[in-house]
């Protein structure tokens, strides 16, 4: 038998929601009873991509979080938005179009379906009059509005850059989509081709994008991670000679500019435009090699996950600009043209990377900073030096063979500068100063970030509002005839040439240009599937509206948004491109907020089911406790052991640890991993919601443990929480079984509340109040668990103290508590009732326990009222019986009193 009728319930209250819009927001602000227009509140979710697989129960964590505060805030007179849409454009449905020939609207729309329905299943409380979808040509026209703007303010432009280009998906993708080589999607293998693309010029706003994070309640992992992205670095730009070549010059950038005497060899990029000039005939094959090779590696495997640095010495040589010193010129694939300039000067004594090249290829070490130094190292070597064990990297010390004089070439010393005896801090100061005034360097800032690729040789994706002329020139439609529609296509096969299947649809590319009537071409480049998701929260406030993409004065009232919650793997590119793009419409004056999201939140990751692992040693089969293994052996003996997979019918939990049940002494392993159709472990929300209700389901995610926090799920704990509602559904509906019946349990009575059950009901309202506040959603359902238990054991319920607790348990479980609020007496919906009051007055004791010692031993304990005089207490706390037989014929010398906590009383022999 089923808990209580959940079925009944949520098919009831879901069509009475939808019946009477009740988590619409209107347009125009309410107001209080007071006549004051009630203060927004907008609370958010990261839209999500509706996939073919539809949602499995990791998804509606965080939708849960959101719906519990916006019910919550509800009550407590804010006026909330909460809607809901569709990040729709993207790769897989288009994939799936090329496989089957399916148009990807029509896929993308059935998914759509599959996702409300399972979304609204669930009973959140999103106005779904605001409901949108990115690849809505009435939004997307917006989007194409927007880039106007960028294009308009100078941050769009085309350039022909190496980008990745996957031949069996037939696009490019950007760095973070590709992995070892090969596209994240699908593992295809990848090439670094150059094609015309469009950029967005993000890096104008670096400093602004990292600035505007000091005003975020973000969590601190992300903010660092947006600040490490964005990559901000202080020092001098450097331009040295092209021994030779003296037309040409390569300018560095470098943070250690004090170090420049000990710069022995230089670095481009295999990409850099002065390669070719500079490899001499002899080595032009190895470097041509090289390059080919370094070609076919990602800029991660390049950087981050080459251990070994490997280079070619070009033959050729620059000329450092405080000496005039003649030093070799390497390529080497770590050194990225998209970063900085795409070259490097070595200092291998004071860089630990440049260390390791250095050894590598026998390339002079020389130490131009001496660190501080005790008497007792005095003899040591000197860190950096050729024969030490690596680079000094560190700020502290002083600078030595710095002196243009050492190694004068072409008569610099004449006017060169000395940073012997200076401080690393002073040195920089000076040759930074020297550098500007000989016209050789000057201070520089520079970033990681790097412009952003914003092109897609794709078809399922937002038209560039673009028409092309002779040599590719750029002109953009007038916004009057946006948008720019895709059109319906019979075939979705990618020419493969690095073109845009739009490229074989001529009836549409061609087009003429609206002011002459020139011919010209649409661009066939569609955007990626960020450009929906960078303003989506804007065109929620207003989304009829079809002369702006949102309404200043509605925009005014909601912005920022208030609570934003979604999953960290969004931590750097959603956020930081949505910053950008809204920085954007700052400045031109479409919005009136620096930021779009004041408040951040991650849920985390649910696990798929814990899997059990016993082991046994491959020699005898015998059992081998878990956590005696490490790396497939038995720790104690070195023998290989084997794993074996033991269901979890047969497994206990024993402490911390699981054990087999039938051998208690035998610990077996527990590991939950990430949901996926490969590992068979995804679990489907609709059989939960079957089983157990959406208000189990709500319950259970938010019980689980910190919304942050990743959890392992468990089917069989989902039947706790389930029990917990079914007596929340009889404390108050008694033993119905029916909706039908509207009846309520005989022990509901008109009667006032007693002192200990306004004790109890305030607790429970101090702490679910705080908890929601404070988004512990975990802990606020332990505190209506504790009510529960303790109103059960009352002979009655004042319909007060009920209907109180029905409404702390409405933003968690909204059906039931609908439900429960009607047998109560009350019509229509609860979503507005007003947020139980806390007094504080009720929450005090009326009796305390205090513990009674002897000597500083606790000899007995009594209870007394919580109001009561020291002398009374002190009375009953001698006539404890087993503190009588210790005081008893005994001089009393002290009697300490702790009003509440305890009595003690110090006697002699």
């Amino acid at each position: 038998m089923a808990a209580y009728p959940f079925t009944q319930i949520e098919q009831k209250w879901q069509r009475h929601w939808d019946d009477e819009e009740t988590f619409k927001t209107p347009d125009e602000p309410r107001s209080t009873e007071d006549g004051t227009p009630r203060e927004p509140y907008y609370v958010l979710d990261m839209f999500p991509y509706p996939s073919g697989s539809g949602l499995h129960v990791g998804h509606p964590e965080g939708y849960t979080a959101t719906d519990i505060v916006a019910r919550y805030k509800r009550k407590r007179g804010f006026e909330v938005l909460h809607p809901m849409g569709w990040d729709a454009f993207g790769l897989p449905a288009e994939q799936y179009a090329v496989e089957t020939g399916t148009h990807p609207r029509e896929t993308t729309e059935k998914n759509i379906a599959t996702f409300k329905r399972q979304l609204k299943r669930l009973g959140f409380s999103y106005d779904w009059s605001r409901e949108l979808a990115t690849t809505d040509p009435d939004y997307y026209k917006w989007t194409q509005w927007i880039f106007l703007k960028l294009y308009e303010r100078g941050l769009a432009y085309q350039a022909e850059v190496p980008v990745w280009w996957c031949e069996e998906l037939g696009t490019t993708l950007a760095n973070e989509e590709v992995i070892d080589g090969k596209s994240e999607r699908g593992g295809h293998p990848c090439e670094r081709v150059p094609m015309r693309q469009w950029m967005l010029k993000i890096t104008d706003y670096a400093e602004r994008l990292l600035d505007g994070l000091d005003e975020l309640d973000w969590p601190a992992s992300t903010l660092k991670m947006q600040r490490n992205w964005i990559g901000k670095s202080t020092g001098a730009e450097v331009d040295f000679g092209v021994v030779g070549h003296p037309e040409d010059h390569i300018r560095v950038f470098t943070t250690r500019p004090d170090t420049l005497f000990g710069a022995t060899y230089m670095v481009l990029a295999p990409e850099h435009p002065l390669v070719s000039k500079v490899t001499t005939e002899q080595q032009f094959e190895a470097v041509d090699d090289y390059i080919r090779e370094a070609a076919r590696k990602s800029e991660l495997e390049r950087t981050e996950l080459q251990d070994e640095k490997t280079g070619v010495f070009t033959g050729g040589h620059a000329k450092n600009p405080v000496n005039g010193e003649k030093i070799p010129i390497w390529i080497a694939d770590y050194v990225l043209a998209t970063y900085g300039t795409g070259a490097i000067m070595a200092v291998p004594a004071h860089d630990e990377r440049d260390y390791e090249f250095a050894r590598k290829y026998d390339i002079e070490i020389r130490e131009v900073v001496r660190p501080p130094r005790s008497e007792s190292a005095k003899n040591a070597p000197m860190p950096g030096g050729p024969e030490s064990g690596g680079a000094y990297t560190d700020k502290e010390g002083v600078l030595i063979h710095s002196d243009a004089s050492e190694r004068c070439i072409d008569g610099i010393a004449e006017q060169g500068v000395s940073l012997n005896g200076l401080s690393v801090e002073d040195a920089q100061r000076k040759i930074t100063q020297w550098l500007e005034e000989e016209g050789r360097g000057r201070a520089a800032t520079t970033y990681r970030l790097r412009d952003w690729l914003f092109s897609r040789q794709r078809f399922w994706g937002e038209p560039f509002p673009i028409l092309l002329g002779e040599n590719d020139q750029p002109k953009p439609v007038p916004a009057e005839d946006l948008p720019v529609t895709l059109p319906e296509i019979d075939s979705y096969d990618a020419i493969g040439s690095g073109k845009s299947p739009l490229d074989g649809l001529p009836e549409w590319v061609e087009t003429e240009d609206p002011e002459t009537g020139a011919p010209m071409r649409r661009e066939t480049n569609t955007m990626p599937q960020w450009a929906g998701s960078c303003w989506y929260y804007l065109r929620f406030i207003d989304p009829g509206n079809d002369e702006l993409p949102v309404d200043p004065e509605k925009e005014k009232r909601w912005m920022p948004v208030n609570l934003y919650v979604g999953g960290s793997e969004h931590a750097v590119l959603h956020l930081l491109y949505a910053r950008f793009w809204h920085k954007v419409l700052y400045d031109a004056g479409v919005v009136s907020t620096k930021e779009p999201f004041q408040k951040l939140v991650h849920q985390g990751l649910i696990l798929g089911e814990r899997e059990f692992t016993r082991y046994l040693s491959d020699e005898d089969e015998h059992a081998v406790s878990a956590e005696h293994v490490d790396d497939g052996k038995d720790q104690r003996t070195g023998e290989p052991v084997r794993a074996v997979e033991v269901p979890k019918e047969k497994v206990e939990k024993q402490g911390d640890h699981f054990v087999l049940k039938t051998d208690p002494d035998t610990r077996v392993e527990a590991r939950a991993h990430k949901m996926s159709k490969s590992r068979g472990n995804v679990v489907n929300p609709d059989d939960v919601i079957e089983e157990y209700g959406a208000d189990a389901l709500r319950l259970y995610e938010m019980f689980m443990g910190p919304l942050e926090q990743v959890k392992p799920w468990s089917t069989d704990d989902v039947a706790g929480v389930s029990r917990f509602l079914g007596r929340a559904w009889r404390l108050v509906a008694g033993e119905a079984e029916d909706v039908s019946d509207g009846g309520r349990s005989d022990t509901i009575t008109d009667a006032e509340p007693s002192s200990e059950q306004l004790r109890v009901l305030h607790q429970a309202i101090e702490s679910v109040t705080d908890d929601i506040e404070e988004l512990r959603f975990n802990t606020a359902i332990a505190a209506l668990m504790e009510f529960l238990g303790e109103a059960r054991s009352w002979d009655a319920l004042p319909k007060a103290v009920a209907e109180d607790f029905v409404l702390l348990l409405s933003p968690f479980a909204p059906h039931l508590a609908e439900e429960l609020w009607e047998r109560l007496g009350h019509s229509g919906s609860l979503a507005y009732a007003p947020w139980p009051e806390l007094a504080e007055e009720h929450l005090q004791e009326e009796t305390v326990e205090m513990a009674v010692q002897v000597n500083g031993t606790v000899r007995g304990t009594i209870n007394v009222d919580a109001a009561a005089e020291e002398d009374a207490v002190l009375e009953k706390a001698r006539a404890e019986e087993n503190v009588q037989r210790h005081i008893d014929g005994k001089t009393v010398q002290r009697e300490i009193y702790v009003p509440g906590r305890i009595v003690n009383f110090v006697v002699g022999s």
